[in-house]
């Protein structure tokens, strides 16, 4: 079997982009799945080559992560796995006085404790096969925006699991990267546009916080226009699995390196006025 890796959120996005990269540079790629009709999409996408094989899981349910465990082991035996993307997420935004305590743990569940869930099961196959880990973060894992508090507190938690897990590691040479993509064309912005339309929000919200509606349809418009293919992020994950000296941190698109570097140079009280007055526009548009 040629170097094998496992891509977590694989059904679309920049999972789909990275397992389909991946699997025409000649990995065999376990395309994490939750619906086996999607699975099957993305096999016709590959040309019937033979070396993606979708799996069916669900990285809050240990019992799905312990099968796939499973199914690579059988299917990597002594060879062990050389990769493992944890790219599974959602996106959670609203006003953090108001947002849903069910919404805030769902989205801490998939984008932080699964990931490391899944780490666990598949670190002894990583050790066998002298493998790579890849996280997919943010640049919301660096700089957290106004009314998108859930989902950047879930990056930011990544962020330090990611590094935390790269010391860890040293003495199992298994390299740990992160990737902080800015707006990349998914169906991530058309989801946002729908949950925006569905906020519950009370009465008293515009009052003290201004039209967050409007604010955040806005903002998602914007991003979606300056959204930047997904493949741009499949090209830095094949880079941290492949280089011979992988970075520790890959930032992807203008717009991530930008504000990335701002929130690093600038003291808290000014980068917080740059970024309200980008908020004052977006509500007045």
């Amino acid at each position: 079997m040629d170097a094998a890796a496992l891509v977590t959120g694989a059904s679309s996005g920049i999972g789909r982009a990275t397992a389909l990269r991946l699997e025409r540079a000649g990995w065999s790629v376990f395309a994490g799945v939750r619906d086996p009709a999607v699975g099957d999409a993305l096999l016709g996408v590959t040309g019937g080559r033979g070396t993606l094989e979708p799996v069916l899981l669900d990285v809050t349910d240990q019992e799905s992560i312990a099968a796939t465990r499973t199914r690579i082991a059988e299917r990597v035996g002594a060879q062990g796995l050389r990769g493992l993307v944890n790219n599974a997420g959602i996106g959670v935004g609203g006003v953090l006085e108001f947002v849903r305590l069910e919404d805030l743990r769902q989205v801490l569940e998939v984008n932080v404790t699964g990931q490391v869930v899944v780490t666990q099961a598949m670190l002894p196959l990583l050790r066998s096969g002298t493998g790579r880990i890849v996280f997919t973060s943010s640049d919301n894992g660096r700089w957290a925006p106004p009314y998108m508090g859930p989902y950047a507190a879930s990056k930011f938690a990544l962020e330090a699991v990611g590094d935390a897990l790269r010391l860890e590691l040293r003495r199992s040479k298994i390299p740990v990267s992160i990737i902080e993509p800015g707006s990349i064309k998914t169906s991530i912005w058309d989801k946002g546009l729908d949950e925006v339309d569905e906020l519950d929000l009370p009465q008293e919200s515009e009052s003290l916080y201004g039209d967050v509606p409007t604010i955040l349809r806005n903002a998602l418009e914007q991003g979606k226009r300056n959204a930047i293919p997904a493949e741009r992020v499949a090209d830095a994950i094949h880079h941290a699995l492949t280089a011979r000296r992988p970075k520790t941190r890959y930032r992807v698109g203008r717009d991530a390196r930008a504000m990335i570097v701002l929130r690093a140079i600038l003291p808290d009280r000014a980068f917080d006025s740059v970024v309200s007055r980008a908020m004052r526009r977006l509500e007045k548009r």
